[in-house]
């Protein structure tokens, strides 16, 4: 999207945060990597590990957050970091205000709110 093939997923029993992140490392595993990605998403979660560089201080603590605690959902991130910080292809990322008239964030808006509430995800050309 926008000019592109979509999805999107459910799965039974995770957390909004989880499902960010699964759906960024899922576009990008879908992607053939020769060309930069710009990922906008309206989840600070995701987006703010990446510009204030969570990441760094993870893996300094090895995987505790500030207060000393394990790292949320360290398995999908490990598998992100593992795409995105690679040198392989540079990948930027981008916070949108979720819920303010963006289209394309409305858009996935729907799709993940059709895939919560059907347990389905969908596709696209």
């Amino acid at each position: 999207m926008p000019d592109g093939p979509y999805a999107s997923g459910a799965e039974a029993h995770t957390t909004n945060q989880r499902m960010e992140i699964a759906a960024v490392l899922e576009a990008l595993r879908a992607l053939d990597g020769e060309r930069p990605v710009d990922v906008v998403s309206d989840s600070t979660y995701v987006v703010n590990c990446f510009k204030q560089r969570w990441w760094e201080g993870w893996y300094r603590r090895g995987w505790k957050n500030t207060a000393g605690k394990p790292v949320a959902n360290r398995d999908l991130w490990e598998s992100l970091f593992a795409l995105v910080l690679d040198g392989e292809r540079l990948v930027t990322f981008c916070w949108v205000k979720g819920h303010s008239g963006d289209r394309w964030n409305d858009v996935v808006d729907l799709l993940a709110v059709e895939a919560a509430t059907t347990g389905r995800g969908t596709a696209g050309p």
